[in-house]
């Protein structure tokens, strides 16, 4: 290989183009940020610090990724631009010298039940391609391994027109791999009749038992009483066999009622379409509570969960075939792949294996690629989405992260900083959103933001080093080096709950007695099986009320006091002062602006470009008709309480005229938990993901039962929110609660009465328990990785 060499002397001048080694912004003003103006070194990577609510999102991702993806988005034509998301440019003066943004988020990844793990990677198209070559018995294409994909024939008759027209028969036919039992989703549903309706009552008298099912409901109830199909006046259970089939399995048909064209289906497949379908997740909570106490799913009895068809598992790679690979832990996986000598995919085998060896490098090892994705957590999906940026050849492009180190155990950490540091060596802008100091520890430019939350915040109060953040005196420089001492006392248990045997997913037939009425810590590394002991093998009801990590879903009309339903008795507090109905006093219904329809801003829709929202002229953004803000209450109309901070409401609804007993226990759950500075009126899509996570222990702290379980509470918490929630967890123990928490922030390890450790890997390499008792104990054996890491912490050298 020849290389040329330079002859000319190099100029010492630096060229103009690489001047431009700055990201500036100026006049930043999204959500709660005030005027923020910042420099931010490019090919660098920074960490934006601060307490939760404080406006490092607005800043990274509301202002500086959000007009990077809008700014890409115009270089396309207005036709393609049409199929695209319509982005609005952030509330900013001046955004100069940004690289294209690639925004690796926490968002949950898409629940629908046919996506996993190896679809959403590309590692199960891989897959299907090499089995559709080395397989045997030969079957077909890759379509024939893909559980999406259904087989097909058609036969039929076309007419030519080529010279003398003739007619020719044609047949067509597409293999695919997809079980027909099931449909590909590896489940099958049954229904219970007995929760739909009641068989001893009539149409006309209101059989239905399904949530949102009115007896006067146009399309769903009386189109089954007037179709003329089905006698609405006989009771269900004297339905004739064939009025019963119509009943719960007739195809679509059109009917007319009161002279109004409609679709007349039956039961079964409606309740398919209407509720199954949908995320279980996303479903409101009656809602939820009825599709659970309706429908069990259970494995498919003809693929064995697999998904695929039976053709499609008969063809074989070594005696393997494609649900046995997709079952195996990727790194078992990777270990057969790399065993696989076929020069005639060699390229292919290469690709997957870098795949497959990027999830072990992140630490995801332990996952199958049949794994669905909806059931990943936050922290997995972040890091799974990262996988395909670990092998990229793009250089000078700003890679945005949003707390990579969420899920992950302090083994697991330094991990993630070399991945980060990593992409930065290649030439790449890292801007990274982060609350632990070990992440923090890394960085080469921090930005703090502050000095609170909310109103409090949206200022800078410190740029530069981590040596000068730790000596700037902000509240995270003052925490940044915070140390949760071991307790010197332990509570005493005042029973136990037993497990037994124990296998849920990785589990090796665990048997563990959790302490009740103190603080119990489950801990490990990430895939250890930590959630599968707790919420896979505590039984479900028997008092347990289980706050998971899972997305609180809300539009903007959605707010804090919505959600807590503070605002039925704030509601009610003031229809009785002032006479009047409710329903007045909500921006969705009868009380709303007639121009806005409740929203409070106007949106215009420019089509292909990005569309406009002004605040609405008639009710000045205050969402309510003037007529309903002359009704007070404590001298306070409707939109001014909505307006106030929940520590300025608590003192509101707490004494005086407007004293609300029920609204002010909402109150001081919502203060208890660290959200005082959050607005009521607040929409919970402006909200961080630790502000969520924490509304959402507020409303569930007024469930009754004796045992909570909260899977990692300190996600999106600042160092100095974290000494805040272990008062709160204190004051539920103290109160007689057992408080059953899956963490890995060693501060929580540190205050716990007792710690359950499981290991000693992830995976097939844990699933077993590997140290029970006190955190001191941990500590003085240093026998495990947490034991390790947790003495590192408490400083027991």
């Amino acid at each position: 290989m020849s290389k040329a060499t330079r002859t000319d002397p190099q100029s010492p001048a630096p060229h103009v183009a690489d001047s431009h080694d700055l990201i500036r912004v100026h006049g930043a003003r999204e959500n709660n940020l005030k005027d923020v103006s910042i420099e931010i070194p490019k090919r660098r990577l920074t960490v934006f610090t601060g307490v939760s609510g404080s406006g490092k999102s607005s800043l990274v991702f509301n202002t500086i990724a959000a007009e990077s993806q809008r700014m890409i988005n115009e270089t396309y034509s207005t036709f393609v631009q049409g199929f695209m998301p319509t982005l609005a440019r952030p509330e900013v003066d001046v955004l100069d010298g940004l690289t294209t943004a690639i925004i690796v988020d926490q968002q949950r990844m898409g629940a629908d039940p046919r996506s996993t793990v190896g679809t959403a990677t590309d590692a199960n198209a891989m897959l299907r391609i090499l089995f559709s070559r080395l397989g045997r018995p030969h079957i077909g294409s890759p379509n024939a391994f893909s559980f999406n994909v259904p087989s097909v024939r058609a036969s039929g008759a076309i007419t030519v027109e080529r010279g003398a027209k003739r007619t020719e028969v044609q047949t067509f036919t597409r293999t695919g791999g997809m079980c027909t039992r099931c449909e590909g989703r590896g489940a099958v549903s049954d229904i219970d009749l007995t929760q739909l309706y009641d068989d001893s009552k009539s149409l006309a008298e209101g059989a239905f038992t399904i949530p949102g099912w009115k007896s006067d409901s146009f399309f769903t109830v009386r189109v089954y009483a007037e179709s003329g199909l089905l006698d609405p006046d006989k009771p269900i259970r004297d339905f004739t066999k064939k009025e019963m089939q119509d009943f719960l399995y007739r195809e679509p048909t059109k009917v007319k009622v009161e002279g109004v064209n409609l679709t007349f289906e039956g039961l079964i497949p409606k309740i398919q379409k209407s509720f199954l379908s949908k995320d279980r997740e996303a479903m409101q909570p009656h809602i939820r509570e009825f599709v659970d106490r309706a429908v069990t799913f259970t494995t498919c009895p003809e693929c064995d969960g697999t998904r695929l068809s039976e053709a499609a598992r008969s063809s074989r790679i070594d005696g393997v075939n494609i649900a046995d690979a997709c079952r195996m832990q990727i790194s078992d996986l990777a270990d057969w792949i790399r065993g696989l000598e076929e020069p005639s995919v060699a390229p292919l085998l290469a690709t997957l294996l870098r795949t497959l060896e990027s999830f072990v490098e992140i630490g995801l090892g332990y996952l199958s690629l049949e794994r669905p994705a909806g059931t990943l957590s936050g922290g997995e999906a972040q890091r799974v989405k990262m996988i395909r940026h670990l092998g990229s050849s793009l250089t000078d492009t700003t890679y945005v992260f949003d707390e990579p180190t969420i899920g992950l155990h302090p083994h697991d950490i330094q991990r993630m900083n070399d991945l980060l540091r990593r992409l930065r060596d290649k030439g790449n802008t890292v801007l990274v959103v982060e609350h632990k100091p070990e992440a923090i520890a890394i960085a080469d430019h921090v930005v703090d933001l502050g000095p609170g939350a909310g109103t409090a915040g949206g200022t800078v109060c410190f740029e530069g080093t981590v040596e000068g953040l730790r000596a700037s005196g902000t509240v995270t420089g003052r925490h940044l080096d915070d140390r949760a001492a071991l307790k010197e006392s332990v509570r005493k248990p005042t029973g136990t709950l037993e497990i037994r045997g124990a296998s849920a997913n990785n589990l090796r037939e665990v048997d563990v007695d959790i302490p009740l009425g103190v603080l119990a810590v489950v801990t490990g590394v990430a895939g250890s099986g930590k959630s599968s002991l707790v919420h896979g093998s505590i039984p479900a009801g028997a008092g347990v009320v289980s706050i998971d990590q899972g997305a609180i879903r809300g539009s903007r009309r959605s707010n804090p006091a919505t959600y807590t339903g503070l605002l039925d008795p704030i509601r009610k507090a003031f229809a009785k002062a002032n006479g009047v109905k409710p329903a007045l006093f909500s921006a969705n219904s009868e009380g709303a602006c007639p121009a806005c329809n409740g929203a409070g801003v106007i949106f215009t829709d420019l089509a292909m470009m990005a569309g406009v929202s002004t605040v609405c002229e008639e009710c000045d953004g205050k969402r309510f008709q003037a007529s309903v803000l002359e009704h007070r209450l404590g001298g306070r109309d409707i939109s001014e309480v909505l307006a106030m901070p929940v520590a300025e409401a608590e003192e509101f609804f707490g004494a005086g005229e407007a004293r609300t007993p029920a609204a002010h226990a909402i109150l001081g759950r919502l203060a208890d938990v660290g959200l005082g500075y959050v607005s009521l009126g607040q929409p919970l899509t402006t909200l961080s993901g630790g502000e969520r996570q924490r509304l959402k222990l507020a409303t569930r702290m007024a469930d009754k039962g004796g045992v909570y379980v909260l899977d990692e509470p300190t996600t999106g918490l600042h160092l100095a929110d974290v000494e805040q929630l272990l008062g709160l967890l204190d004051r539920l123990v103290d109160s007689g609660k057992s408080v059953i928490v899956i963490e890995h922030h060693q501060a929580v390890m540190a205050h716990a009465d007792w710690i359950i450790d499981l290991g000693p890997g992830a995976g097939h390499d844990g699933g077993r328990i590997v140290f029970e008792g006190t955190p001191a104990d941990l500590v003085a054996a240093r026998s495990t990785l947490t034991g390790e890491h947790l003495a590192a912490y408490v400083r027991a050298f």
